[in-house]
């Protein structure tokens, strides 16, 4: 699974990617039915990536209630993704489709 291909599957129209601090950014600016999407990785932690949401959304804070046991969480912004341990692929995907169809059920 990609995030254009879970986007594609949720119907939220096509990601526009760009580049947020020089990280690849997903954004559905077309249906502007979620958030904004970030992935990161840094050369002084290889072993270890992070997706990041907007701090201002509770995202992470619905994410922990459904998946603190799936997946490691940083405060409000990040879940945090060890490359060599594993991690949860469908509490990923799971936590991926809330952020890309945020606008939709927080205002529904």
């Amino acid at each position: 699974m990609t995030i254009l291909d879970l986007a594609e599957r949720l119907e939220v129209g096509p990601l526009t990617e760009t580049l947020k601090w020089g990280e690849p950014a997903y954004l559905t600016e077309a249906t502007k039915a979620g958030s904004t999407v970030r992935l990161a990785w840094s050369a002084k932690a290889p072993d270890v990536a992070q997706v990041l949401f907007i701090c201002t959304t509770r995202l992470v804070d619905d994410f922990r209630e459904r998946h603190s046991g799936e997946l490691a969480f940083v405060g409000n912004r990040a879940i945090h993704l060890p490359l060599e341990d594993g991690y949860s692929k469908d509490a990923l995907e799971s936590c991926l489709a809330m952020a890309l169809t945020y606008k939709r059920w927080t205002t529904a």
